[in-house]
């Protein structure tokens, strides 16, 4: 059997099932996970990680020097972090929600 060069978008892991099931081998599939770091975060979604971080810092409304509120992104209202002493997780489940409910809707007249 000749190799053969295929050109897709599909994820590595798809490959990987496809090639399996062309051997007659077992695909396994790998485990969705809830929680995640914030460098596998930036893996899998469209974020790098100092914007996943920068996003936990505004998590909450805050004050500033002069005391005025500056109102945060809804990222902590919204469940997206779990903090574990040092320790920073990201709720995969939460973040989506999150960033549906910032869906632009265009309205056509």
């Amino acid at each position: 059997m000749q190799k053969q060069h295929i050109e897709t978008s599909a994820s590595v892991s798809t490959l990987q099932a496809v090639v399996a099931a062309e051997n007659n081998q077992p695909v396994l599939i790998p485990e969705r996970r809830r929680f995640v770091t914030i460098n596998e975060c930036a893996i899998i979604r469209p974020f790098s990680g100092q914007a996943l971080r920068d996003m936990k810092f505004k998590a909450f409304d805050r004050k500033s020097s002069r005391g005025e509120v500056i109102p945060g992104n809804g990222t902590g209202v919204a469940g997206v972090w779990v903090q574990i002493g040092a320790k920073v997780l990201v709720d995969l489940d939460a973040l989506d929600r999150w960033i549906e409910s910032r869906r632009i809707t265009r309205v056509d007249d």
